[in-house]
């Protein structure tokens, strides 16, 4: 086991590494080929970003690029990153932001189409896989993905709300700035990018995975190595097999599906996994801090 682990975890980090780079490319080519030339507003901090360079060159008369204002947004809240939910999403998620303003500053701001709704929607989808991607390995794009991170872990919360208001604003003040029609024209390219989300990754906040294996502690000690989540092992038996097995059950938040993924294929491959949507949690979820408290209680022991 130990000589396989190794391999697998070169091929799991290049292709974290190829969709790092994917990720930023997409994003680039979906703002500087769709959505900046047809003033379509993608959703959270990048939608602020478009808005803010575009307000800056109207009405200031002074132009700032969309990409070093992402890449400005994104340094505090990767600080912010760094210190409440750890270093690895941190890191990957800002490497990808910094190379999608490295390439919109490259690539030309150029229409690809004079048709508003072709560029909001292959913009969309082009924009969903990146970020979609982004989530299923293990990281993000940056930006509002990063603070709803932290609100997840820190007090198990979401920012549904926040990201409402946040993209309700954008729609409101591209409406105003350059007609109702391209506000139209933005709610649908958020709602490509939504879909496409999905339909790659997952839109639920809190996810349970129903794990059946046949080596349950072995893979309870690689998920704890990993994450800090209780665990329920349900006695079971194969009903064409009649073999014994273990149905492990638990919690966890969308950001933490890669390093379970990874956790339970390290400690048993043949394991079957099912992920559901959790509608509501009632009882104990841990956040960041609790998680720590309980790392360093245990280190004591």
């Amino acid at each position: 086991m130990k000589k396989l682990k190794a391999p697998i975890q070169w091929v799991e980090q290049f292709k974290i590494i190829f969709f790092i780079f994917f990720s930023a490319i997409t994003n680039a080519v979906a703002l500087n080929n769709f959505f900046i030339p047809a003033n379509v507003y993608a959703s959270g901090i990048t939608g602020v970003a478009q808005l803010m360079s575009d307000a800056m060159r109207d009405f200031l008369q002074f132009k700032v690029e969309v990409g070093i204002l992402i890449l400005l947004f994104n340094i505090p809240i990767a600080i912010i990153g760094w210190i409440k939910i750890g270093r690895r999403f941190t890191l990957y998620s800002f490497i990808s932001s910094l190379l999608i303003s490295v390439f919109m500053l490259i690539l030309p701001v150029k229409a690809l189409t004079p048709d508003p709704i072709m560029n909001a929607l292959f913009g969309g989808v082009i924009a969903g896989l990146g970020i979609g991607f982004a989530l299923k390995y293990g990281f993000s794009t940056g930006g509002m993905d990063i603070i709803s991170m932290v609100l997840a872990k820190t007090t198990g919360k979401t920012i549904g709300t926040l990201m409402m208001a946040i993209n309700v604003m954008i729609v409101i003040i591209a409406g105003f700035l350059y007609g109702w029609e391209y506000a139209f024209y933005t709610l649908l390219s958020i709602y490509v990018v939504t879909k496409v989300i999905d339909a790659i990754h997952t839109s639920h906040q809190k996810i349970t995975a129903m794990i059946v294996t046949q080596d349950p502690q072995a893979i309870v000690s690689s998920i704890h190595s990993k994450l800090i989540r209780g665990i329920t092992v349900i006695p079971a038996k194969g009903a064409f097999s009649q073999t014994d097995r273990s149905v492990l059950m638990t919690v966890i938040t969308r950001y933490e599906m890669y390093d379970l993924e990874q956790a339970v294929r390290e400690a048993d491959a043949a394991a079957f996994v099912n992920f559901m949507q959790t509608t509501k949690v009632l009882g104990e979820f841990w956040n960041s801090d609790q998680q720590k408290k309980w790392k360093k209680q245990d280190n004591h022991v």
